[in-house]
């Protein structure tokens, strides 16, 4: 398998599974500063020119629930996403990894990247502003939650634990205010400190000193606050 990747980017979720997975992969550094994600040769691979594509023995896999779930059936003994018997219970899994993706995953978007999405001079403090009341709403029940049981799922961890931990990471790293959520704090902590993370945390190193090498390491315009 082939993981089209950047650092810091939603990727990290499925970096994670493939260290979790156990299974042989290769990593290919996506230099967005360099406009890599829109040559011919990735869109060849993800016409959508996102990360993270995976290349597979099946084909290749774009979207981070479509390739999360891919894995967890390919390798079910790695534990990515419970393997639940009843429809009902296999529809509720998915619910919460698309909830990850859906719900959260933009706002995280809106939030740090106010600037890059904004239409006209001087929007992006409202963007901001109005993303981090929604995170607030959006988490509220996760922090209920993870204050009664450690990971989101009963059945113990998931991958959509570590999409949760990728979530916390982008936002606190771009100034949310975590005091109002110790639980997830917690959560985060104890996610980041299994060893797949820790290896994807040493990867992703990796990659950021390839790209500072060549000038190339993003960095997020900062957000006068509304």
């Amino acid at each position: 398998m082939i993981l089209h990747f950047a650092p810091q980017t939603c990727a990290r979720v499925t970096l994670t599974a493939l260290e979790e997975s156990g299974a042989p992969f290769e990593t290919r550094l996506i230099a967005f500063l360099a406009g890599e994600h829109h040559k011919p040769d990735f869109l060849a691979i993800n016409p959508a020119g996102k990360v993270p594509a995976l290349e597979t023995v099946d084909g290749v896999i774009v979207q981070n629930v479509a390739i999360l779930t891919y894995l967890a059936e390919k390798f079910p003994d790695a534990g990515l996403l419970p393997q639940r018997d009843d429809i009902a219970g296999r529809a509720d899994v998915l619910a919460q990894l698309l909830r990850c993706s859906s719900d959260l995953h933009p706002l995280v978007t809106r939030f740090v990247m106010a600037p890059m999405i904004s239409t006209e001079p001087g929007q992006a403090p409202q963007i901001r502003a109005a993303a981090r009341e929604a995170l607030c709403f959006q988490l509220g029940s996760v922090e209920r939650l993870l204050a009664r049981q450690e990971w989101l799922l009963p059945e113990g961890w998931s991958i959509i634990d570590a999409y949760v931990a990728w979530i916390w990471f982008r936002i606190t790293g771009a100034g949310f205010d975590a005091s109002a959520f110790p639980a997830i704090a917690a959560h985060y902590d104890e996610a980041s400190a299994r060893p797949s993370a820790q290896a994807v945390l040493a990867h992703e190193e990796r990659a950021q000193q390839d790209l500072a090498a060549r000038g190339l390491q993003f960095r997020p315009p900062p957000v006068a606050e509304a």
